[in-house]
C-alpha cells in the first residue's frame, strides 16, 4: 500500500487576508490594490500618533511666542497656514484623521454586530421572523444616509456637540442604514449553508440550534463581510464630514473634524485665501480614494472570473494547501491560490 502524499501549507504571512490577495492581484489591479493600501496604512498610522505628529493641539491658539495669526499663509511656524479663527491647519489635518478613524470604528462595528445577528437569525430561522425582518430591513434601506445623519445629531447633541456626541451621532445614522447590507449578505449565506449535509449532520447528532448558528453557519456565512466593510467606511468619513460642513458636527474645542473646518473656509475662497480649504478637503479626498480601491480591488479578485483570466495569462499553477492523493499523484488536484510553487 501506497503511502498518500502531503502538501504542506504556505507560510503564515501568504495566508494572511489582504496580503494573500495582494499576491493573487496582477497588472494595474496589483498597482491600485498596493496605493490604496498605502493610503489606507498611512491613514490609520497619522491618526494613531496624531499626538506626536501634530505641531499643536487641534484647539490650541498660542504659543510660547504669543497668539496665533488668523488667516496666515504656509511658511514659517504654521507649514499650511493658520485658519480664519487662528488654528494651525496642519494640526487641524492630522487630529481630525482621528476623529474620522473613531467614527469609522463605531459605525462599522455596529454595523457589522447588528447585520451579521440579525441575519443568521433571519436566514437559519425562517418563517415569520425573517419575513419582518426583511420587511424592516428593505424600509430601512430607503432613507437617505445624509437626512437619517442630521436626524440623528439632532436627536443625539442638539445639533451642536462634542467629540463622542458627534462620533456617536455618525455613528449611530450609518449604523442604522447600513444594518441592512450586512443582513442581506449575511441571510443569503445562512439560507444557502444551512441545507448543507454538515449542517443535517450536525441536526441528526442532537447539536443545538445555537451551537449550529454559531459553530457552523456563522464561520461560513461572513467570508464577504471585508469587501463591504470597505466601502461602508469611506461613506462613514463622507457622512461625518457632511455633518461639520452642514453645522451639525463637532465643536472646534471639542475635536478636529475636516467637514467643519471646509465650512469655516467657505468665505475664504471668495477672498483668495485657499490653504484653509484645500486641506482639508485633500484629506477627505485621499482617506476616501484609498479606503475605496482597497475595497473594489478586493471586490473584484473575490470574482472567479479574475482567477481563471490570471491562469489564461500564464500565472503559475500550484498545489492545493493540503492535498492527500493515494498513489503520490498531484496532476488532478493543482489549483492557483497565489502560492509559490514547490522546488
Amino acid at each position: 500500500m501506497t503511502e498518500p502524499v502531503v502538501v504542506r501549507r504556505g507560510s503564515v504571512w501568504s495566508r494572511l487576508p489582504v496580503l494573500r490577495q495582494l499576491r493573487q492581484s496582477v497588472g494595474l489591479q496589483r498597482g491600485m490594490l498596493i496605493v490604496g493600501l498605502v493610503i489606507s496604512v498611512a491613514f490609520v498610522l497619522t491618526a494613531i500618533f496624531a499626538p506626536i505628529l501634530a505641531p499643536y493641539g487641534y484647539a490650541q491658539l498660542q504659543d510660547a511666542q504669543g497668539n496665533f495669526g488668523a488667516q496666515d499663509p504656509p511658511g514659517g511656524k504654521h507649514l499650511l497656514g493658520t485658519t480664519v479663527g487662528g488654528y494651525d491647519v496642519l494640526s487641524r489635518v492630522i487630529w481630525g484623521a482621528q476623529t474620522a478613524l473613531l467614527a469609522i470604528i463605531i459605525a462599522v462595528v455596529l454595523s457589522v454586530f447588528l447585520g451579521i445577528l440579525l441575519g443568521v437569525i433571519s436566514g437559519y430561522l425562517g418563517g415569520w421572523l425573517d419575513r419582518v425582518l426583511v420587511v424592516i430591513a428593505d424600509a430601512v434601506y430607503a432613507f437617505p444616509t445624509l437626512l437619517l445623519a442630521i436626524v440623528s445629531a439632532i436627536i443625539i447633541s442638539g445639533g451642536q456637540s462634542n467629540l463622542w456626541g458627534g462620533i456617536l451621532a455618525s455613528g449611530v445614522s450609518i449604523t442604522v442604514v447600513f444594518i441592512p447590507q450586512y443582513f442581506r449578505v449575511i441571510r443569503a449565506e445562512a439560507v444557502r449553508i444551512k441545507s448543507e449535509a454538515y449542517v443535517e449532520s450536525a441536526k441528526v447528532v442532537g447539536t443545538s440550534v445555537l451551537r449550529i448558528m454559531l459553530r457552523h453557519v456563522l464561520r461560513n456565512a461572513t467570508r464577504s463581510l471585508p469587501l463591504i466593510i470597505t466601502l461602508n467606511a469611506s461613506e462613514a468619513i463622507f457622512t461625518l464630514a457632511a455633518l461639520g460642513f452642514l453645522g451639525f458636527g463637532i465643536e472646534p474645542n471639542s475635536a478636529a473634524e475636516w467637514g467643519y473646518d471646509l465650512n469655516k473656509s467657505i468665505s475664504d475662497v471668495t477672498s483668495g485665501i485657499w490653504w484653509t480649504s484645500i486641506f482639508p478637503g485633500l484629506a477627505i479626498v485621499l482617506v476616501v480614494l484609498g479606503v475605496t480601491l482597497v475595497g473594489e480591488s478586493l471586490n473584484d479578485l473575490a470574482d472567479p472570473r479574475l482567477r481563471t483570466r490570471r491562469r489564461a495569462t500564464g500565472a503559475p499553477v500550484t498545489t492545493a494547501d493540503v492535498s492527500v492523493v493515494p498513489g503520490g499523484t498531484l496532476d488532478a488536484v493543482t489549483i492557483t491560490d497565489g502560492l509559490e510553487p514547490r522546488s
